[in-house]
């Protein structure tokens, strides 16, 4: 930053200034690369950019972790998302807390956990009016908030259920009621155009873009050109429908990503790709209950929490691919940090720029979160709504359910991908030693301590 600010001193004096004191300038650039040398000033970073670094957000909904071509599946047909993938840093190993849409989406905004911000279930108690959840959004630092701090202008489209878009700090937005996201909810099904109209608007301001469609969430209704790929003999139709939606999401994915490539934003924009929480499709006749499975959405199995994330930004995140556990709490610090903006000292995540810019090393070694009912007990209590916690780390995963006289789960995740054996009989060393690491994030129980 020294340097930058001298270089800048020198173009604003001109010539003049410089004329007789080139001695003067090369013994001072010699110094100060010497003292740079010595690991006494940073080198260049993002935060330093001009101008800063765009962000996009894009968030599938209700997607499973291997539906993917970048995750070897042998159907799901997913080019752009590939593409993607094969560009930026690909974290394969990557979670949500909270298995459970409005929640999990409040910690990407937020960077806290739903124990934190305290939006925990999608819908209130019976009798309690949807707006007094409203005010956990408005009071809690969110990325748009920051940034906007910072000159960015921020655009909500799809997915929010925190009612009108302000309340998370947006400069711009297509919900103004909620839940879910009223007429935000036509992006990516019916039209990608409000995006690039915000985008243009922005002229040489920074800009931060929420792309959260109902994709490839229900209803599973894709076009049809897209639905005959999945449609064999033996096969399931609602099988063959949501891998059709999932295909369809990653057309609308590489939409976006084209439009910002060929209108010059390629290079400086930070495209950020995460699932809000897992699913699972059954298939036969629909039954009650059948989007909340066991292993499924809202629940602690891979099948609902895990979901690989993607950071892609040609111009300084080089092709690579990261086995570490990370997690949606780190999404915030990152972008933030891409930004140049202060990460507010609540904010538990790791910021991830030096692991996937400078190749440092993760200094974390597992990721956990918590599951809540749908319906929350009482708000500002979410330790009354939790029925799970969990926590995996390095390659094994401990789910404690809160209910009295249900036993924790143990799962070898490396070797056990799809958890069918629990291994808790026989470790239970292992699981005592997890359980206190649960404990020391957070503990419903004992309210403990605040997730640091």
């Amino acid at each position: 930053m020294f340097r930058t600010n001298c270089i800048r001193r020198f173009a604003s004096d001109g010539r003049r200034w410089l004329k007789g004191r080139r001695s003067e300038v090369s013994i001072l650039l010699s110094l100060i690369a010497l003292v740079q040398s010595m690991g006494l000033l940073p080198e260049h970073d993002v935060t330093a950019a001009e101008p800063p670094p765009n962000i996009v957000m894009m968030i599938g909904d209700d997607m499973a972790w291997a539906d993917y071509g970048f995750m070897e599946h042998p159907v799901v047909k997913t080019p752009n998302l590939d593409r993607l993938a094969s560009e930026g840093a690909l974290f394969p190993n990557g979670y949500v807390p909270t298995s459970l849409c409005r929640a999990s989406l409040a910690t990407m905004l937020t960077g806290l956990y739903a124990s934190q911000h305290k939006i925990c279930c999608n819908d209130p108690p019976p009798g309690v009016d949807r707006g007094e959840m409203l005010s956990f959004l408005r009071d809690a630092p969110s990325v748009p908030r920051l940034l906007k701090e910072r000159g960015y202008r921020s655009f909500q489209t799809g997915k929010f259920w925190e009612g009108h878009f302000s309340n998370a700090g947006f400069t711009a937005g297509m919900t103004t009621k909620g839940r879910h996201g009223d007429d935000g909810l036509v992006i990516g099904r019916q039209t990608m155009t409000p995006i690039y109209d915000f985008i243009q608007s922005c002229g040489k301001n920074p800009f931060f873009v929420w792309y959260a469609p109902i994709l490839p969430h229900e209803p599973h209704d894709p076009p049809e050109r897209i639905l005959k790929k999945y449609v064999v003999d033996g096969r399931e139709e609602r099988q063959a429908k949501y891998w059709a939606m999932c295909e369809w999401f990653d057309e609308t994915c590489g939409e976006l990503v084209n439009w910002l490539d060929q209108h010059g934003y390629r290079e400086n924009t930070l495209v950020v790709y995460v699932v809000d929480n897992g699913w699972l499709q059954t298939n036969g006749p629909v039954r009650q209950g059948d989007q909340f499975l066991t292993r499924s959405k809202n629940t602690p199995y891979e099948d609902g929490v895990r979901t690989p994330i993607i950071l892609r930004c040609p111009g300084w995140i080089k092709p690579s691919r990261h086995d570490e556990l990370v997690s949606t709490i780190d999404l915030a610090p990152t972008m933030l940090a891409a930004c140049g903006t202060t990460i507010p000292a609540e904010l538990p995540g790791v910021n991830l720029l030096p692991l996937v810019r400078e190749g440092k090393s993760l200094n974390r070694h597992d990721v956990y979160g918590e599951i809540y009912l749908h319906d929350c007990v009482e708000l500002g209590k979410p330790r009354l709504s939790v029925t799970h916690r969990w926590i995996r780390h390095g390659d094994w995963k401990l789910i404690v359910p809160t209910k009295a006289g249900v036993e924790p789960e143990l799962y070898r995740v490396s070797q056990d991908s799809h958890e069918k054996q629990n291994l808790a009989a026989n470790n239970s060393e292992r699981i005592k030693e997890l359980r206190q690491r649960l404990d020391d994030r957070w503990n419903p129980a004992a309210e403990g301590p605040s997730l640091k």
